[in-house]
Parts: C-alpha cells; structure tokens; sequence
C-alpha cells in the first residue's frame, strides 16, 4: 500500500553512470527518494542491488551524484557514510570476527550509535546467543538478524535493506514488519529496499527498474 506524503526529497540520485566490464547497469539514472519507505523493485539482473550499493558508497559511479540531504557522496564521504548503512546478504570481509567483534566494530564507526539499542534488537530476533560465535559459523538467518539488529539501532538517514526477509522464521519476519512500519512514519529516515515478495508494509513509493 503507498501513500502520499508532501516531505521534501532525501536521497538525490543524478545522471548516474555505471556499468561492469561487460555491460551497462545505469545510464543517466535520476531519483528523488523521500522519506519513508521506498520499495526498489526489477527483475534479476536489473541491478537493484547494484543501486544500494552504489547508494550505500560501496560502488562508485562512473559519473554522476548521489547525495543525501545536502552531503555529496563522492565530495564528503566520511559525512555520508556515517549517516547511511547497508544491509544486505554479503558475508564482511573478516568471517573470523565474532559477532561481538563486528558489533563494536560498527559501534566505533558509528559515533551517535548507542550499545543498549543493539542489544535490545538482538535481543528481539533472538540472536544474543552468538555474541561469541565467528561470523563463519553463523546460519543465514542468523547472519541476516545480526545485520538486521544493526540496520534497525544505528542513528543513520538512510537505510539500505537488500532482501531483508531472506532467511528469516515466521517471528522475525513479523517482528521487522513491525520495526519497518515505525521506520516509514518516521520523517527523517530514508529507506530503500529490495524485496521479491510484497513487503505488506505501508510504502511511500515504488520504483521499478524494469520501466
């Protein structure tokens, strides 16, 4: 279900250029993405999660600007970093870290992010028994509840969820829909995500890829 909101736009997406080396993903790609729920849909290949990463500042463009609020992505990332998160079904490039490790990771780099509301996220999908564990060891739907229990208590704008329902039991998909409803009342968040399946919360947008 979308509705209509009158917010100004938060992620602003310009003449955006990129493409692999065997083919084009984006040729003066242009969004405006308010705050609330944006729905990314497409079809495989149709580079959805190219976008959030590119969003995210993990990809960079071969021309164009992304920007958040008045922060350009390429011109101050540290700025823009720390005020988005990606979420998405990658393993981190350190598997051997505990989960712990990664958290207070995150913690570190994300200055205004507050410990007790990890744990209470953790606490919530029922992940706090692997605090221990290396990431290596962890199922995927473990995985994605770590990731998750990051994406929902860091203090960014804008969130990037990238299939956030993969993996997950009944209970915890129930529990995020509940988490992304507040989320998409909020007025200064942006989240954009992907998701194959009808996400059934309250989305401020679509944008397909496909047209």
């Amino acid at each position: 279900m979308a509705v209509e909101q009158k917010d100004g736009p938060v992620l602003h997406i310009r003449g955006l250029h990129f493409h692999f080396d065997t083919r084009p993903v984006f040729v003066d790609f242009e969004a405006d993405i308010d705050a609330g729920i944006t729905w990314l849909r497409g079809a495989n290949g149709m580079g959805k999660t190219t976008l959030l990463k590119l969003a995210a500042g993990a990809l960079t463009p071969n021309r164009g600007t992304i920007a958040l609020g008045g922060v350009d992505c390429a011109a101050q990332p540290l700025a823009y970093r720390l005020a988005a998160f990606y979420c998405g079904g990658d393993l981190p490039d350190l598997p051997w870290l505990t989960v712990q490790e990664l958290l207070d990771l995150h913690l570190a780099l994300y200055p205004d992010a507050e410990a007790r509301l990890v744990e209470r996220q953790l606490d919530a999908f029922g992940v706090t028994g692997t605090l221990g564990q290396a990431l290596s060891t962890l199922s995927l739907g473990q995985h994605k509840k770590v990731q998750l229990s990051l994406a929902l208590a860091l203090p960014v704008r804008l969130l990037l969820l990238d299939e956030p329902f993969n993996g997950l039991d009944a209970a915890a998909v129930e529990y995020l829909r509940g988490q992304l409803g507040e989320l998409g009342a909020r007025r200064d968040v942006c989240v954009l995500l992907t998701s194959h399946l009808e996400p059934l919360v309250t989305v401020r947008r679509m944008l397909d890829l496909d047209r």
